[in-house]
């Protein structure tokens, strides 16, 4: 069974990679959903009916697994802050239960500003976590508990990485900010203050990296993390160009770059849960923020890295927008 996963949250864009990539590798995949399951494919995979809510349900998935990715979320972020830490006991539970590997794709959440280096350095595993967000204090807690979980027979990876995109990546800022799935690209909306460097993780890259040091899990540290680079935008303008190009190739014309109306946000996030929680990230979008990857390639070697056109190509055709026709995308502030 050393090639057996469970995946939860496999429905969703990082788990959702991760089944395909898994499969792809001749692991055999299990993969907790709460709603339907999905038609046996004799692909590998085993749809199970669950809850990751639910001990029992997460217990029963996991039996015989060699590695639990704990890649799952409350839908559109309702009771985030409620659900995410008892999902969370849940899968360590499970995982001390079968020695398992806990794999977590971490974020930057955890790091207030005083974590963030001075411009040209780079941000380590182990800078502090001072967060500034309830969302952050939640995260810290969270790879806390993950920590104490690798001294009780679990092991633990974590990879952190930017703002993921990518063809299926679900909820996200480059499909949630930036540009409106399954619609043509006629304004791109860019969130960052001018001159302000943001870092991207290319899901794909993101899910071939875990697999990768899946690979090599016993020689990993009990309790392991890694940093990605991804794709560094070092002034905030090199994404919206990227998808500035690929549009213009692909339909002839170009998309105009229009600021992020964040005063709309502010409006509407008292009623929207999510707009509460982009609003309350704003300062990532303020902050030049460029993490270290020279512990993963240490170990690795190098980096799964897919160039940058051929990444945004792949996420605008897997989000539908690369069409000849459809309703213009509303505008925001001009962005210069």
């Amino acid at each position: 069974m050393d090639k057996t996963a469970l995946v939860l949250g496999a429905t969703g864009g990082i788990g959702g990679e991760m089944v395909r990539q898994l499969v792809g590798a001749g692991w055999q995949v299990r993969a907790l959903a709460r709603g339907e399951t999905p038609s046996p494919r004799g692909d590998a995979i085993e749809w199970l009916r669950g809850d990751a809510l639910s001990r029992a349900d997460v217990l029963a998935a996991a039996k015989g697994c060699a590695v639990i990715v704990h890649a799952v979320n409350p839908p559109g972020y309702r009771h985030w802050g409620q659900l995410v830490l008892p999902m969370l006991d849940n899968t360590i539970a499970a995982a001390i239960a079968e020695n398992a590997t806990i794999v977590l794709p971490g974020t930057v959440y955890n790091f207030g500003p005083d974590a963030f280096p001075a411009t040209g350095e780079l941000l380590a595993e182990d800078a502090p976590q001072h967060p500034r967000t309830r969302k952050g204090a939640i995260r810290v807690e969270l790879e806390a508990r993950l920590e104490a979980a690798s001294t009780q027979g679990a092991r633990v990876l974590i990879v952190r990485a930017g703002d993921f995109f990518g063809p299926r990546a679900g909820n996200n800022w480059f499909s949630q900010g930036l540009v409106k799935p399954g619609q043509p690209v006629r304004t791109v909306l860019y969130p960052g203050a001018p001159g302000i460097g943001h870092q991207w993780s290319y899901l794909p890259d993101v899910a071939r990296t875990m697999l990768q040091l899946l690979a090599m899990r016993d020689t990993l540290p009990a309790f392991a993390r890694f940093h990605m680079a991804g794709h560094r935008d070092h002034d905030g303008r090199q994404m919206t160009a990227a998808i500035a190009r690929v549009v213009e190739q692909a339909t002839g014309a170009a998309p105009a770059i229009w600021r992020f109306p964040w005063w709309l946000v502010t409006l509407a996030s008292p009623f929207v849960a999510t707009l509460r929680e982009m609003r309350e990230m704003r300062y990532l979008w303020q902050t030049p923020l460029q993490m270290d990857n020279a512990r993963l390639l240490a170990v690795l070697g190098q980096e799964a890295h897919t160039p940058l056109a051929e990444a945004v190509r792949a996420t605008l055709e897997g989000m539908g927008n690369l069409k000849a026709a459809g309703k213009k995308n509303a505008p925001g502030l001009p962005a210069r």
